[in-house]
């Protein structure tokens, strides 16, 4: 990713994962780093960080994209992210 607006090095989350951005009349795929962060001392919240390869992408300037979360809604979406999987697991599992 050239240009890029996230830090990324061995301590990301996921540094390449597929994305895709949408607006009225575009969408578009790219390459994409997801990382979760803290602060390294006294955390007092949790920020989501999503930057797609703007290489790859025509419609949109680089940027990127950051959701700071409570220790609790962090915990909700665990939550919600382990119910997906697991409905993924199951329909696996079903297929022959």
């Amino acid at each position: 990713m050239a240009d890029r607006v996230l830090k990324v090095n061995a301590f990301t989350t996921f540094d390449l994962l597929e994305g895709r951005v949408e607006g009225h009349g575009f969408t578009e795929e790219a390459f994409a780093t997801l990382n979760v962060r803290t602060a390294r001392e006294d955390p007092e919240d949790v920020t989501l960080e999503l930057e797609l390869d703007n290489v790859e992408l025509d419609s949109v300037p680089a940027h990127a994209d950051r959701v700071t979360l409570s220790a609790a809604e962090a915990r909700e979406l665990a939550a919600e992210l382990e119910g997906a999987a697991k409905r993924i697991e199951a329909t696996e599992e079903d297929d022959p």
